[in-house]
C-alpha cells in the first residue's frame, strides 16, 4: 500500500506542479515583457537627458551676439588665435568662455587643440574679436550683474 500512496503523492505533485506552472506562465510572460519595456524606456530616458545637456550647452548664454550665418563659413580658427585673443584681452579662460558662451574648460580645450568650437561659437568668438579690454570688462560685467566700475576695482586689488 505504501508503494500506491507514495505513486499518487508524486502523481498529485506533477499535476499541481503543471497546473500551477500553466496558471503562471501568462504573468510571466507579462513580467518579461514589463522588464523590456522598463529597460527600453530608460534608454529613452537616457538619451532624452544627453539630449537636453547637448541643447542647454549649445544655447546662448548671453555673452557676444553671432554675426551673420553666411560670414561663419569665412572664420578662421586656430588654438593660438584663441589663447591670443584672450591674453589680448587680459581675461581668464572662464572670462573669456562666459563672454563667448562656453566653460573655462571648454575654451581650455579649443586653446590646447584637444577641441574645436562649432559654428555659432566661432561667430561669438568673432564678434569678440572686435572688442578691447574696455569693452570685454563692461560685457562681463553686465553678463555677471555687476556694474563695470565695480569690476574693475575688484580686479584691481
Amino acid at each position: 500500500m505504501s508503494n500506491f500512496a507514495v505513486a499518487l503523492r508524486q502523481e498529485i505533485t506533477r499535476l499541481a506542479r503543471r497546473e500551477a506552472r500553466s496558471l503562471t506562465r501568462s504573468l510571466h510572460k507579462a513580467s518579461s515583457q514589463f522588464r523590456r519595456d522598463i529597460a527600453e524606456l530608460k534608454r529613452q530616458n537616457a538619451k532624452a537627458r544627453a539630449e537636453i545637456v547637448r541643447l542647454q550647452l549649445q544655447a546662448p548664454q548671453g555673452g557676444a551676439a553671432p554675426t551673420a550665418e553666411g560670414a561663419v563659413e569665412n572664420i578662421r580658427y586656430s588654438a593660438a588665435s584663441v589663447k591670443a585673443q584672450r591674453k589680448r584681452l587680459g581675461l581668464s579662460a572662464e572670462a573669456f568662455g562666459k563672454l563667448v558662451g562656453v566653460t573655462g574648460h571648454t575654451v581650455y580645450k579649443w586653446e590646447h587643440g584637444a577641441s574645436r568650437p562649432r559654428r555659432r561659437k566661432l561667430a561669438a568668438m568673432a564678434a569678440v574679436r572686435g572688442i578691447g579690454k574696455t569693452e570685454a570688462n563692461a560685457r562681463l560685467g553686465g553678463l555677471q550683474g555687476k556694474p563695470a566700475s565695480m569690476r574693475k576695482k575688484a580686479v584691481a586689488n
